[in-house]
């Protein structure tokens, strides 16, 4: 038995040969279309790969049932539209904390600190990213600046780490890098409306 989000398809399994066959089979279906899979399961355990092409060793004499779940691209859009407004709190908070441990002389905690709330901030400048191509989001007029000015302050910072310059440092991460953060905010906001219109439509 083949399952596509619940639902029973026409497909058999023992028309193919391993597991890898059947996924590339379901993902062609037409209802597969823009969606993107959140669970696989195999005779009712959930199953990842392990190594690339796991799915190829699996043969299909193995397997009584395969089921995909997935939701819609729009739908998981959204929800990763909604984490970054997490995240903006998690690059404020950090910010508030290097700036206050520096001051302290902590700069041990303030620099291992600083260094997660880079990582955060690149991955949420990629993702923003993602989701203003992926939706044909026409806001380079909010983007561009804002991204620059974060990619702006996450080198120079890294310069003032190279310099020890740790007062400054807390300067950059609280007066600079913390506003910049705050600014999101609407911009996510705006976003989170873009993709609300595109799954309406």
């Amino acid at each position: 038995m083949i399952i596509i989000d619940g639902r029973n398809t026409e497909m058999k399994v023992g028309n193919f040969v391993n597991l890898e066959e059947i996924l590339v089979k379901m993902m062609e279906e037409e209802c597969m279309d823009n969606r993107i899979v959140t669970d696989v399961l195999v005779n009712g355990e959930a199953f990842s790969e392990l190594y690339p092409h796991q799915a190829e060793d699996i043969d299909a004499s193995e397997i009584d049932q395969v089921e995909i779940r997935s939701v819609s691209v729009a739908n998981m859009a959204a929800d990763v539209t909604e984490e970054l407004y997490k995240v903006i709190t998690l690059m404020t908070v950090g910010a508030r904390r290097v700036a206050s441990e520096m001051r302290q002389a902590e700069v041990g905690n303030a620099l291992e600190v600083l260094f997660d709330v880079i990582d955060v901030t690149r991955n949420f400048l990629a993702t923003v990213a993602l989701l203003r191509q992926e939706f044909s989001i026409n806001r380079d007029n909010e983007l561009l600046p804002l991204t620059e000015k974060l990619g702006g302050l996450i080198d120079e910072m890294s310069d003032v780490i190279e310099q020890e310059d740790w007062m400054l440092l807390a300067d950059l991460a609280e007066y600079e890098f913390l506003p910049a953060c705050e600014s999101w905010q609407s911009v996510v906001s705006h976003l989170a409306e873009d993709i609300a219109h595109y799954k309406a439509a």
